[in-house]
């Protein structure tokens, strides 16, 4: 098993729902549903690995209040070195609706504050030595995003390979936030971009065209993987072979966090040495089960042993 760690955001998720139509100004919602859980891309891989029994490292900060308090609980025994930052602790309110979908409304809170000198001394670089680095919230830890390059420079020093998944940029895909990702997309190994972050950075509407896109955009030997949703999933493997899998169809409880849970499934499976069908495979539907269920499950150790069942 190749080594694993993740690094960005771990924040708080308030989950309530669901509601339609949207609420008119100046009044008040009643809603079926409400939970208080550990979100954000890197806390939604770092929870899914936790259920899968899989040996990973994370690189994440908190602020200073009850909320940092609650978050550093949670990764007990992984959080001890997290710095808490002088600020109040990043939270979400994902508000559902009923097709599954989510509306947030989120503080900047904490994560701006995490830097690459806070992520160096939270990783034990040797060990990483040979394995993947997933960067998820790119766009949302602006202090370490000025030094992309020199993580970079220092995951290619250390032998480390990065799988990127950008996030959602707060200003939208423009000019500049497309550049940026292409740059960030040159210099690593696997792209692990949903539908709408693949088209917008390839330039393109179509899925499958956006994919190989950004396979010539990167490295030689790299993966890329487009997640759909609910149609499918599609992957560019390191020889160029196109690979697509559906994706399981259940009744859904709410999405968020759906393509971070895909990352950590996929991830896992790919370092444990499987084909990329079963690498998307695993990813959809340990996705697929963590989306349906509540209170939320994400597989557990056996999930993974079981991985020639899945593609």
């Amino acid at each position: 098993m190749r080594p694993l760690a993740v690094i960005g955001n771990v924040n708080v998720d308030l989950i309530l729902g669901p509601t339609e139509p949207w609420p008119v100004a100046g009044t008040e919602v009643i809603v079926d549903h409400d939970e208080l859980r550990v979100g954000g891309s890197a806390g939604n891989a770092a929870l899914a690995w936790t259920a899968l029994g899989v040996d990973f490292q994370i690189a994440a900060s908190v602020g200073k209040d009850q909320f940092g308090l609650w978050l550093r609980d949670a990764f007990a025994g992984q959080s001890a070195h997290w710095p808490v930052e002088p600020s109040s602790t990043t939270l979400s309110v994902g508000i559902t609706h009923p097709n599954g979908e989510r509306t947030f409304f989120t503080t900047r809170g904490h994560l701006p504050l995490l830097s690459l000198a806070q992520v160096q001394a939270m990783l034990d670089t040797k060990r990483l030595h040979g394995g993947y680095a997933l960067l998820c919230g790119t766009f949302l830890t602006d202090s370490l995003r000025d030094d992309y390059e020199a993580f970079f420079d220092w995951a290619d020093a250390n032998g480390i390979d990065v799988a990127l998944d950008t996030g959602w940029p707060l200003d939208g895909w423009t000019e500049r936030n497309r550049t940026a990702a292409a740059d960030w997309l040159r210099r690593s190994r696997c792209s692990l971009l949903n539908e709408v972050e693949s088209t917008a950075v390839a330039g393109c509407n179509d899925p499958v065209e956006a994919a190989h896109r950004l396979k010539a955009m990167m490295r030689p030997g790299a993966i890329v993987v487009v997640k759909r949703g609910p149609e499918d999933v599609i992957g560019i493997d390191a020889d160029g072979t196109l690979v697509s899998v559906k994706t399981p169809q259940v009744k859904v409880v709410d999405t968020i966090g759906a393509g971070d849970v895909f990352n950590a499934a996929f991830l896992a499976a790919l370092c444990a040495g499987n084909t990329l069908e079963t690498c998307l495979s695993a990813g959809a539907r340990v996705a697929s089960q963590t989306i349906s269920t509540s209170p939320r499950r994400y597989g557990d150790p056996d999930t993974l042993s079981k991985l020639e069942t899945l593609s």
